[in-house]
């Protein structure tokens, strides 16, 4: 199944092709470091080079050994003759396998980047966009103070740049070679030819290790990819929420042809954005497993191989397709103002009860005073479906702190507005390429819609 969220590139990453390719690699690095320091004949080596891995034929070695690096080294030996007594001299499956899957997390970790990186830009230009499109903000789902649709995607852009650094990160710790022998100690290989074998590969050598590399490293870049997809799954949340009939503020696109259900022709789904959500559980789910693969027997056990050779390619394979989904509908995200506006106003100005009661505080009253004034006024305004600043103006206890002019000024949605370019350029998001002017649309007076 996971054959439906495969990207080309990143399906080559993760083929037996590029893996088996990246045994060779290290077989020959390792070679061609045991010539330099005068082991294996240099003439040994062009030949050497030129060593080929048949995959049919390992599959038929497979079949009797039961052991796919002796399948390979088989395999390889064929292509090659005598040279062949030279490839995997001291070496152990792990310090060839390990070392192999570094190269690829590697390359799997700079498609991601680009694709975080895409999406981060995206983003950017949606949140520059709608920098001064005001909508209500909510917390525990209920109307709290106004923002803009602008701040929210900066938030997004922001824990998207957060992501990136934490892919980094894993790449670093994940770009590390192991050629140390059976247990890590050097016996049969030294560290000089690890050394010079992982500079050929752009690795480097692990400062110590046993027979594997430590499966924390793996762990880490797993955790990172989770973060990312966890990340996706908050962002496609909102946008489901934000899209319900009740809400309509936002919705993902929609083509012509689009059907949402076939009972319901009326029917426009956040189906994609719940694909996200539903692929992100996996994602997290392949992160505890790697958890679970850093504790090992002793110097090894292979009971962490079986499980990478399904969350490491499935991880990759996976995020790697949410990232450009999401980007996708960010790009064609339908954002629909006047709705943010109506939706502002469903609780009939409650939302400058803060403004009200800081101005009271203000006038001399204390917090406590203050707070039992307002929210007796908001109180009755959420039971009788009633006007805030109407029932404030028809308070004697506010109106002999606050005279009528004094409390209608506070009513204004631009207050909300005033540190929103501050917030952006403090992000960056100022950019020629990004820039945007308020809207007459949303240019708001005082209450005005």
């Amino acid at each position: 199944m996971i054959e439906r969220y495969s990207r080309p590139q990143m399906k080559r990453v993760w083929s037996d092709e590029n893996k088996f390719h990246k045994w060779l690699e290290v077989e020959i690095a390792v070679c061609d470091a045991w010539a330099e320091i005068g082991v294996v004949p240099r003439e040994a080596i062009s030949k050497i080079k030129l060593a080929k891995c048949n995959l049919k034929r390992m599959e038929e070695i497979l079949k009797e050994t039961h052991h796919d690096m002796t399948a390979f080294l088989g395999s390889v030996a064929e292509s090659l003759g005598e040279e062949s007594r030279f490839i995997h001299l001291g070496l152990t499956s792990s310090d060839v396998m390990d070392t192999a899957l570094s190269l690829q997390l590697v390359e799997a970790t700079e498609l991601l980047s680009a694709d975080v990186k895409e999406l981060i830009t995206v983003l950017a230009q949606k949140a520059v966009e709608h920098k001064y499109t005001p909508m209500i903000g909510r917390t525990h789902g209920v109307h709290a103070e106004p923002i803009t649709f602008g701040l929210k995607l900066a938030v997004w852009v922001e824990e998207m740049r957060r992501n990136m650094q934490r892919l980094s990160e894993a790449r670093k710790i994940i770009a590390v070679g192991k050629i140390s022998g059976a247990v890590g100690t050097y016996a049969t290989v030294p560290p000089e030819v690890e050394q010079r074998a992982c500079r050929k590969l752009g690795l480097l050598p692990a400062p110590v290790s046993n027979q594997i590399l430590q499966r924390d490293r793996h762990a880490q870049f797993v955790t990172a990819l989770a973060l990312i997809a966890s990340s996706l799954e908050k962002f496609a949340f909102e946008i489901r929420g934000l899209q319900r009939t009740e809400v309509g503020e936002v919705g993902e696109p929609f083509g012509s042809g689009q059907t949402g259900s076939s009972a319901m022709p009326h029917k426009r789904n956040p189906e994609l954005c719940e694909r996200i959500s539903g692929l992100a559980r996996l994602v997290r789910g392949y992160a505890l497993t790697a958890m679970e693969n850093i504790a090992l027997w002793h110097e090894r056990d292979i009971s962490h191989s079986s499980t990478e050779r399904v969350i490491l390619p499935d991880a990759c394979l996976l995020v790697d397709y949410c990232l450009p989904l999401f980007t996708s509908i960010i790009k064609g995200l339908q954002v629909f103002p006047q709705r943010m506006k109506k939706n502002m106003e469903l609780t009939k100005g409650l939302v400058f009860s803060q403004r009200v009661m800081l101005a009271l505080i203000d006038k001399g009253l204390s917090r406590q005073e203050a707070y039992e004034l307002v929210q007796r006024n908001a109180m009755k305004s959420w039971k009788g479906n009633k006007d805030f600043l109407n029932l404030l103006k028809a308070d004697p206890e506010v109106v002999k702190s606050l005279p009528q002019p004094e409390l209608e000024a506070l009513f204004d949605y631009q207050f909300y507005l005033r540190h929103i370019d501050e917030i952006f350029e403090r992000l960056g998001l100022t950019k020629a390429q990004w820039k945007s002017t308020m809207p007459e649309s949303t240019n708001l007076a005082p209450r005005a819609l």
